[in-house]
């Protein structure tokens, strides 16, 4: 493979990358919008989308081997098919997460304890993510160290809705007399609980693309570990 035909492949593996996460990051919103409107046909519209995802996964790891086995990469072209490696992999986990969602809209009863905004831990995570394939697009270290601080937040925001949860039906002492209402409550709950959760891990793959890219830019592993 001559030289500039190599390099060529590199720019057009970043720009097969980005685009990827523009339809991962369309799917997060597509799922959280299901789960909103409690809208089923957009929720079938994510799930089945997920195949699409990993192809797209699948095609990536294959040129990221390809590019390592034609040419003896040098170093910073090393870290780069390295990190992109790592990165498709957290992409394909948060539409895996996006796919949940569709799914927890799928099988939700009724809205329960509104007073929690899963629609606004949406928000952040996705833009979190926005925020680090912008990063890894402008090789900006800066950025990843001030998104990866951010993730502390989403953290701590995620831990109170929780807490509000698991209170609330405390509380509530399951006032429900009927034993299938007090059933479909604690799924709803569940399900609820679960999205929270798969949120915030939307927010730990953003930290992991920040550490990639990081590593990247100036061989530095900090973020990693």
């Amino acid at each position: 493979m001559a030289r500039q035909n190599y390099q060529d492949k590199l720019t057009e593996l970043e720009e097969d990358v980005l685009y990827m996460s523009e339809v991962v990051l369309e799917r997060l919103r597509m799922a959280m919008d299901a789960l909103e409107r409690k809208n089923e046909e957009l929720a079938w519209e994510v799930i089945d989308g997920d195949d699409e995802i990993n192809r797209m996964y699948l095609d990536l790891e294959q040129d990221c081997i390809d590019l390592l086995a034609l040419q003896q990469p040098v170093a910073s072209d090393l870290r780069f098919i390295a990190a992109t490696f790592k990165i498709i992999t957290d992409l394909e986990r948060i539409g895996d997460l996006a796919t949940n969602i569709g799914e927890y809209t799928l099988q939700a009863n009724h809205d329960v304890f509104p007073e929690v905004d899963v629609q606004e831990i949406g928000t952040i995570t996705r833009d979190m993510v926005e925020e680090a394939m912008d990063a890894y697009a402008r090789e900006d270290a800066d950025e990843c160290h001030e998104i990866a601080a951010a993730d502390d937040e989403i953290d701590a925001l995620c831990e109170r809705a929780s807490e509000t949860v698991v209170r609330d039906l405390i509380e509530r002492e399951l006032e429900e007399t009927d034993e299938k209402d007090v059933e479909r409550l604690l799924q709803d709950v569940s399900r609820l609980l679960l999205t929270i959760r798969d949120l915030e891990r939307v927010g730990d793959h953003a930290v992991n693309i920040c550490a990639r890219t990081l590593y990247m830019v100036e061989n530095d592993d900090e973020l990693i570990y």
